[in-house]
């Protein structure tokens, strides 16, 4: 455990992308890296609820498809995709800055189930953390960018709202434990 009472990549978090790569001179604290390593198994399509409680219960998540705040919105956006893609590869990620919000650029290849169209999107993901060290609020931006546009918002507040109403979320360990995670 960290002094916030987050778990550290060495400790009871199952955490499986322990190699977060830096940029020249960045350097992550023991609870920067378990967020980080995290956030890099969620993009892989590889939720928990362990990694889920490193999120703070209103946090928000964001991305040019949802705006997605609350646990029940953004947690079933993270396990959706898993029904999404057959396949999610992460070609490069770089850690660019340590402050608050942590930056990183993320290359991932994702292929979509059934129809096997390949998708290769280019984002730079920006990670708010909490006085406590929680994520308070994640933006995945698209090509270094987000929808800035009444109709665009209405939409991924649409998609936030329907995607839990699809996606079912484990209720406990043993639940997500039976989904491989």
């Amino acid at each position: 455990m960290s002094s916030t009472g987050i778990p550290t990549l060495g400790g009871l978090l199952q955490i499986e992308n322990k190699d977060v790569q830096t940029a020249p001179g960045v350097s992550l604290n023991a609870n920067q890296q378990t967020i980080v390593g995290s956030v890099l198994d969620l993009f892989a399509g590889r939720p928990s609820l362990q990694k889920l409680a490193l999120w703070r219960d209103d946090a928000t998540f964001e991305d040019p498809l949802t705006i997605a705040q609350g646990r029940d919105r953004y947690a079933a956006q993270w396990y959706g995709l898993q029904s999404a893609f057959s396949e999610i590869e992460r070609l490069h990620h770089s850690v660019t800055d340590a402050g608050n919000p942590i930056l990183m650029d993320l290359k991932t290849r994702y292929v979509v189930k059934g129809i096997g169209k390949e998708q290769t999107i280019q984002s730079v993901v920006a990670i708010y953390l909490d006085e406590q060290g929680k994520i308070a609020r994640l933006e995945d931006r698209w090509n270094g960018k987000l929808p800035d546009g009444a109709i665009s918002n209405a939409f991924r507040h649409l998609n936030a709202v329907t995607v839990p109403k699809l996606i079912s979320v484990p209720k406990d360990a043993e639940e997500d434990a039976k989904r491989g995670n």
